[in-house]
């Protein structure tokens, strides 16, 4: 992994926000389009509460954080200290290319200006977007 910091998996084609979206937010569009098997939604369902009960949504802390009105392009990458986080994103990766949705892992020791911090993961507004 060399010295990146952060990583973050994200979509190969713009949102309509005009960002690429993350695995959570592809995957979750797949549930809510009614698109995945009777299997792949249990698994879907079971990861996504895994990961509510083992860290923290950022709009939970912070309504506005995706708001792109208030920080547009706003996107979260893991701390690459959080591997127990990051090793189960391979199921939802699965779950994507299944679907012909491509994704793609990024490394970064610089991903933007951060607006939010925890433990585990940062949300920044990328370098290109930012203004300071």
């Amino acid at each position: 992994m060399g010295n990146a910091k952060y990583i973050r998996f994200e979509g190969t084609v713009r949102h309509s926000r005009g960002h690429f979206p993350g695995f959570f937010v592809l995957a979750n569009e797949l549930a809510a389009q009614g698109r995945l098997t009777g299997d792949q939604y249990q698994s879907w369902r079971s990861n996504n509460d895994w990961y509510d009960a083992n860290y923290t949504n950022p709009t939970h802390v912070d309504p506005e954080i995706y708001d792109p009105q208030v920080n547009p392009g706003a996107v979260a990458w893991f701390k690459a200290s959080a591997q127990h986080l990051i090793e189960r994103v391979d199921g939802y990766l699965e779950l994507l290319a299944s679907h012909g949705v491509e994704c793609r892992r990024l490394e970064s020791s610089n991903p933007g200006r951060v607006i939010y911090e925890d433990t585990h993961q940062v949300v920044v507004i990328p370098a290109e977007l930012s203004s300071t």
